[in-house]
């Protein structure tokens, strides 16, 4: 099983291009307050070029009802991705994709969890996790390790947490939500390279 790469926080066609074609898995789109928020039509637009095989994921945090019901009809993400107790509250259409989100030191993690997202206290913010502690909780499981990660820890990271896949943000970024196409093909290369040690 190969590991699974998602470059988030993705706001225009051209950053969306450039993941696809280093070899991105998934593709990650940010409809919470963030420097790399978008609004359901500049996702629509941005995510048009995604091709077939690579997923289109609507990343969360507390949303309401209503606020997932606009992202839902109007933008059609193949995943949600929001914090683990969120999901409770929310009308998730059969076929679609859950990938709940656990914390570093925040509440248990599922039997049921499926595949999900393990990462710091604030999303977005470049805090790496323990990645001792990630490693007893990824075994035997489908976690995508965040938080933190770059093209020069990731190799790093991989060896030591074992995870399913590896989610970046601002590690591909000049700036705040700014989006690096060097740095996005870097750390994918990097992880790859990491995956066939």
């Amino acid at each position: 099983m190969s590991l699974f790469v998602k470059i988030c926080g993705l706001r225009d066609a051209a950053t969306v291009e450039a993941a696809v074609a280093a070899g991105a898995d998934a593709v990650g789109f940010v409809f919470a307050e963030s420097p790399r928020e978008v609004s359901v039509a500049d996702a629509v637009t941005a995510a048009a070029v995604v091709p077939a095989g690579v997923l289109r994921v609507a990343v969360m945090r507390h949303p309401s009802a209503d606020a997932w019901q606009t992202v839902r009809e109007g933008f059609g993400p193949d995943v949600l991705q929001t914090d683990a107790e969120d999901f409770a509250g929310l009308d998730v259409p059969a076929g679609m994709g859950k990938w709940p989100v656990y914390r570093q030191g925040g509440g248990a993690i599922a039997d049921s969890a499926g595949t999900f997202v393990y990462e710091g206290p604030s999303s977005g913010a470049g805090e790496t996790v323990n990645w001792d502690q990630a490693a007893s909780l990824s075994e035997g499981r489908q976690m995508i390790l965040a938080g933190g990660l770059d093209a020069a820890n990731v190799a790093r990271a991989i060896a030591t947490v074992r995870p399913w896949g590896v989610d970046v943000s601002s590690g591909v970024e000049s700036a705040p939500g700014v989006k690096d196409m060097t740095r996005i093909r870097q750390f994918i290369s990097a992880a790859r390279a990491a995956e066939k040690q």
